[in-house]
């Protein structure tokens, strides 16, 4: 298995960013420059990656598809080309992003978000992005999130025969589908669930951990560091290694360094539980 994720102390050189990486002990980056960096520079980062054998999992590409202003939108459409023509050049497992919102918070909750006038935006949008690049090695992915196309395993299998291109692969955040309490209670078979439907298109997960909050109504579950929830993190580690070596598993969503160095080691401790070897 591949460990990677965030890398937060400053760097201004692929050589920090490199010594930032090893004392994490990542297997696996997140590509750490933007198609705006010049040409020489993405050189030397993916370089460095190369002769480190670091695999570069994701180029992230969060910017709203959906924006309402027709040229913030166009704007962002082609801000996800330009990432994706990124991650083609140095290599990546992904190019990922969320398929946006219409609303005020670009990965919050609208009403809009299932209709059936959205979830063919979502096909469309996705194929633009995908039929402007024709991308060879990478893939484009669209991360799950609770209330926004793909929500769901079984959700996401539509959307990739509904979008038909064999560029369009799946970034697995099995957190962000946790969106109820049946999937929470049950949540090692849902995650399963999601590895057996969608196991053969993953190219990127996302590993979390999930915590239902005390109190009455509403019901709200809480995403936490590894180790901190009630999630079978060693499943996680099984689940993935069974793809292959080459399947990132990323750690996110931290507030720095020492977060960062705390959650990586619970997610070797998860995989050494169960009989996992994770690489670097």
């Amino acid at each position: 298995m591949r460990l990677g994720g965030s890398v937060m102390k400053p760097y201004a050189s692929p050589k920090e960013w490199l010594g930032h990486v090893k004392e994490l002990g990542y297997s696996a980056v997140i590509f750490p420059v933007e198609n705006t960096a010049p040409a020489a520079v993405v050189r030397e980062y993916a370089q460095v990656c190369r002769d480190n054998d670091l695999l570069i999992g994701e180029v992230g590409a969060w910017r709203n598809v959906m924006a309402r202003d027709e040229k913030e939108r166009a704007a962002n459409l082609d801000w996800n080309i330009r990432q994706l023509e990124l991650a083609e050049t140095v290599g990546a497992n992904c190019c990922v992003n969320i398929s946006g919102s219409a609303g005020e918070i670009w990965d919050g909750y609208h009403p809009s978000l299932d209709s059936r006038e959205v979830y063919e935006l979502v096909v469309s949008n996705t194929q633009r992005i995908i039929d402007a690049v024709k991308p060879t090695h990478t893939a484009y992915s669209l991360e799950p999130m609770p209330w926004m196309i793909p929500e769901s395993p079984e959700q996401y299998l539509q959307l990739m025969k509904d979008v038909d291109r064999a560029a369009f692969k799946v970034h697995l955040d099995y957190c962000n589908m946790l969106n109820g309490l049946d999937r929470y209670r049950h949540a090692s078979a849902f995650i399963t669930r999601c590895f057996e439907l969608l196991g053969a298109h993953i190219v990127s997960i996302h590993a979390k951990d999930a915590l239902l909050a005390d109190g009455m109504l509403p019901i709200q579950i809480n995403e936490v560091a590894p180790g901190e929830g009630t999630l079978d993190l060693s499943l996680v580690t099984k689940l993935a290694h069974g793809l292959g070596e080459d399947i990132p598993v990323f750690v996110e969503h931290l507030p720095d360094h020492d977060a960062y160095m705390k959650a990586a080691a619970v997610m070797r401790q998860a995989a050494q539980r169960a009989g996992v070897p994770v690489k670097g």
